[in-house]
């Protein structure tokens, strides 16, 4: 459908994942399920250690913030996928689509600062442990916290008022599954120069300033892990490391593979590494983080555990009611 046929950039048409029709069904079925997992999954690990005071400290605060922005982060792009998945027109306003590229924008960026914040966490625990406490206080915490999601809805506001700017008038087809930059970049008409300066200045240091600073903690982390003595203190340090650096390589991974390529060669397979860091990676955040946590098991057993002595007192006295003393 072409643009000079419409208003004006009224809308888009979102491809998806698959344009053949027998694959919509089963792709809805796949993508609810997730989003349903990734959301039960990251509630559980809030309201865990939320419940928990053993884990009221910075690690398992940032974590549950992960959890938080995990949620929001799948909501902006899952449920505009399960309905295109339904629906023969796949159509989405032009606000609508700015809207959705904000908040993606916003919310995966302050997923890279705070897996930062958590590697900068793990740097200190290990490498200064005295001085833990100071070094890691809750007031700091939480202005680490401010600080980063002002930057990543100013980060994100800058790109979205660029696109914006951008004129579109020879198709409206996105050839992926919710509103990214780089397929939209793909159908403007008008110079693109200025957005692309802005992407390789501004766009790269908000990515690579997270991540410089996951790989200096970890290089600081593992000249001090080769220090200890004994096998088992670096086995045991290590592993307070581990789930982290597994998310670190699922988000980064396909990140990089998505983004790091040419515009001409945004292909069928950068739409799948997409998947893996907007849905799969949020989805397995909470069994990453607790399968190889002993605390963090215990406080959803903990957590679970009430919630279904909970629900037997209710059933209990709402049986009682019914049948009368």
């Amino acid at each position: 459908m072409g643009m000079s046929n419409l208003t004006r950039l009224s809308e888009f048409i979102l491809l998806g994942l698959s344009s053949r029709p027998e694959d919509q069904k089963p792709l809805f079925v796949l993508f609810i399920i997730m989003y349903l997992v990734t959301l039960m999954g990251n509630l559980l690990i809030i309201l865990a250690i939320r419940s928990d005071l053993q884990l009221q400290n910075p690690m398992y605060f940032f974590l549950s913030i992960l959890s938080f922005a995990d949620i929001c982060y799948t909501t902006v792009i899952v449920p505009k996928m399960l309905v295109n998945f339904l629906s023969e027109t796949k159509t989405i306003s032009y606000a609508e689509c700015l809207a959705q590229m904000y908040f993606f924008l916003a919310f995966g960026n302050m997923d890279s600062y705070l897996l930062a914040s958590m590697a900068i966490d793990r740097y200190v625990a290990i490498c200064n442990p005295f001085h833990y406490v100071t070094v890691m206080n809750h007031r700091r915490c939480v202005l680490l916290l401010v600080a980063f999601t002002a930057f990543s809805h100013l980060h994100s506001l800058l790109h979205v008022l660029l696109v914006s700017r951008l004129t579109f008038c020879t198709s409206n087809v996105i050839h992926h599954f919710f509103c990214d930059v780089n397929p939209i970049l793909k159908l403007a008409c008008s110079s693109t120069s200025v957005y692309r300066v802005v992407a390789m200045t501004e766009g790269l240091a908000s990515v690579m300033a997270p991540f410089g600073c996951i790989i200096i903690s970890y290089m600081r982390i593992l000249i001090a892990v080769l220090k200890i003595p004994s096998a088992a203190g670096k086995r045991k340090a290590f592993s307070t490391c581990s789930s982290h650096l597994t998310v670190v390589t699922l988000f980064y991974g396909s990140i990089s593979y998505v983004y790091l390529q040419p515009l001409s060669s945004y292909t069928v397979k950068a739409r799948i590494a997409t998947v893996i860091y907007t849905v799969l990676t949020s989805m397995l955040n909470p069994f990453i983080y607790s399968f190889r946590n002993k605390d963090m098991k215990w406080a959803l057993e903990k957590l679970i555990s009430r919630t279904m002595s909970h629900m037997n007192r209710l059933s209990t006295a709402k049986a009682n009611k019914i049948h009368g003393p």
